[in-house]
């Protein structure tokens, strides 16, 4: 028997929402409407500079390790937590979970710094211009938020409470700004960390990062992305923090000016960084025919949404919807580097016709049967074609899922 006075550990409390939230594995369709605040679909996504390897089922990583947590009450002597009312409790909470979240910022872009990039460098892992390709200026944004912890805790009364919190957040929300670079950038440091990743050397430094206890399971990506998962969390708290304000408190209008601002920052990192995505894989395409060339493409400033999609003879073909045309392209690889070449004539949008079709035969162009496989019907597909058939080809298209197939219909039909 064990003895009764056996000290039992209690679970971990989750003290944030995105603490359960796992990284879901990115589909088919990458849409660019919501750039910076679609991070669960994107977390995981496959980056155009190299495959990812599968992992085996029996060699499943272990979960990420949670930081040491403690609720803000949980801090509060006796007479302090019997003085305040739920609802300030919580609101301290909230306050307290955004202070938190500060700190483990901090921490961990010193990491990305001390623990990855300092290294790699010293060891001649990466030359210094790819780790500034990759890295950015990551630590520039540690003073930042050490700011807004700063001012915190000056905030913070001896016992252990905030009375306004909404002046703080409305003078420094707007210096985010600055992530407007790092965030246009992330998609070309990831294609060159994966291309890095061929490298032996560096394949084998982060697999011995990954594996180290200061990791806590999380690779180097994890951290590269952890300032703009923390940006998308940004509303949220705010709006955490409005929600357990009463109604006659100061901070109200002070916190909803406050959301104001947090969401115009984001737009405005979104459609720096769709821009430059857009202009990303414009630099990528690659034609056999100059008649393929359309100065909608180059002019494009927006990409509504791509991805990977499979014509009626079962070939993958890889799909740009861009603001003004739809490109058709073949994935090459050309010195280990990822390239689209234009197949067939990009279809402008407003000369475009696009047929939502049902599963089963074709009626239009002759027989499905058997061209996606073994079934006998061929699922999730629609067609897009010149409404001036002289112009050029139809496109019979089949999607991985129907979700897919829907966000694809949706898209053309929007733009």
């Amino acid at each position: 028997q064990e003895p009764s006075n056996k000290r039992v550990r209690p679970l971990a409390r989750v003290t944030s929402l995105a603490n359960l939230i796992s990284p879901v594995r990115n589909g088919a369709v990458r849409r660019f409407g919501q750039t910076i605040q679609s991070f669960a679909l994107r977390s995981d996504s496959k980056s155009p500079g190299g495959a990812q390897k599968s992992c085996s089922r029996s060699a499943a990583p272990t979960p990420p390790k949670r930081r040491n947590s403690v609720l803000w009450s949980e801090m509060l002597d006796v007479n302090t937590k019997e003085s305040l009312s739920t609802k300030e409790i919580k609101r301290q909470e909230a306050i307290y979970e955004m202070s938190r979240g500060e700190q483990d910022l901090i921490e961990d872009l010193k990491l990305a710094r001390k623990a990855y990039h300092d290294p790699m460098l010293k060891l001649s892992i990466m030359s210094e211009e790819e780790l500034t390709h990759i890295f950015g200026d990551l630590d520039s944004y540690i003073p930042l938020h050490e700011d807004l912890l700063a001012s915190l805790g000056e905030a913070t009364k001896p016992d252990g409470t905030v009375e306004q919190i909404g002046p703080i957040l409305v003078k420094w929300l707007p210096r985010l700004h600055a992530y407007k670079g790092y965030c246009s950038n992330q998609l070309a440091a990831k294609a060159l960390l994966d291309q890095k990743k061929q490298d032996r050397r560096v394949q084998d430094f982060l697999q011995r990062c990954l594996e180290s206890p200061f990791s806590r399971k999380l690779d180097l990506w994890s951290f590269l992305d952890i300032p703009r998962s923390r940006l998308v969390k940004y509303p949220l708290l705010l709006k955490e923090i409005l929600r357990h304000t009463p109604k006659d408190h100061p901070d109200v209008q002070i916190l909803e000016e406050a959301i104001s601002i947090i969401q115009g920052v984001l737009s405005d990192i979104n459609l720096k960084k769709g821009e430059s995505e857009c202009q990303y894989y414009i630099d990528k395409l690659e034609y056999l025919d100059e008649k393929q060339k359309d100065p909608r493409i180059e002019g494009s400033k927006a990409l509504l949404c791509h991805g990977e999609l499979k014509n009626k003879n079962g070939h993958k073909l890889y799909v740009f919807l861009f603001q003004d045309i739809l490109v058709l392209t073949r994935p090459v690889t050309r010195n280990e580097r990822q390239a689209y070449q234009v197949y067939r004539q990009p279809i402008p949008v407003q000369e475009l016709l696009l047929e939502d079709l049902q599963d089963g035969d074709v009626k239009m162009g002759g027989s499905f049967r058997g061209a996606f496989g073994n079934s006998d019907k061929a699922k999730n597909i629609f067609r897009v074609r010149f409404q001036d058939p002289s112009l050029g080809q139809s496109h019979t298209l089949q999607a991985n899922d129907v979700f897919h197939k829907q966000q694809w219909v949706n898209c053309i039909r929007t733009a």
